[in-house]
């Protein structure tokens, strides 16, 4: 799988200070995309072990409130096989840090996925640049659902994310 970044500094993409890891590879293609240049899978670089441990190494600081995993697309077939080791290995060494993923597909297609049981929050939906609203919190067009996926497993129903 290759990343096009790894920002170790992150307050755009959920609350609190992250780390934000933004894979290669869409299918999607939504138009009016703010990183249209990840839709490649060849983008970027490789994510290797010695990523994985830049990752880890700035999980470890105090102040990190957690991971948020963007792209691209983190659930196309390419990508969620390395995405889903990931999640695992930051809920097993960093259970006290939230996991927030980006995808365009929905909850309701995903959530029997393995990734799921790592996942605190799912951003769902894909962009719709005539629904964007540049006031919405931590999404970028009105049909993106803010789902609490441990509250929404649970209920058997989706439940959105409160701050």
């Amino acid at each position: 799988m290759n990343y096009a970044k790894l920002n170790t500094h992150d307050i755009a993409n959920g609350p609190g200070v992250r780390v934000s890891l933004f894979v290669s590879g869409c299918r999607h293609r939504c138009k009016g995309c703010f990183n249209a240049e990840a839709w490649n899978f060849d983008y970027g670089r490789e994510f290797e072990f010695k990523t994985a441990l830049e990752l880890d190494n700035a999980l470890d600081e105090p102040f990190i409130s957690g991971l948020s995993i963007l792209g691209g697309e983190p659930l196309e077939p390419e990508n969620i096989d390395v995405v889903t080791a990931i999640c695992e290995m930051v809920h097993q060494f960093h259970p006290e840090q939230t996991i927030w993923l980006y995808t365009g597909s929905l909850y309701e297609d995903v959530k029997d996925l393995k990734i799921m049981k790592y996942i605190d929050v799912l951003v769902d939906g894909e962009f719709v640049e005539e629904l964007k609203d540049i006031t919405l919190r931590f999404r970028g067009s009105k049909n993106q659902r803010i789902i609490d996926v441990k509250k929404s497993r649970k209920a058997n129903s989706v439940v959105l994310w409160e701050e």
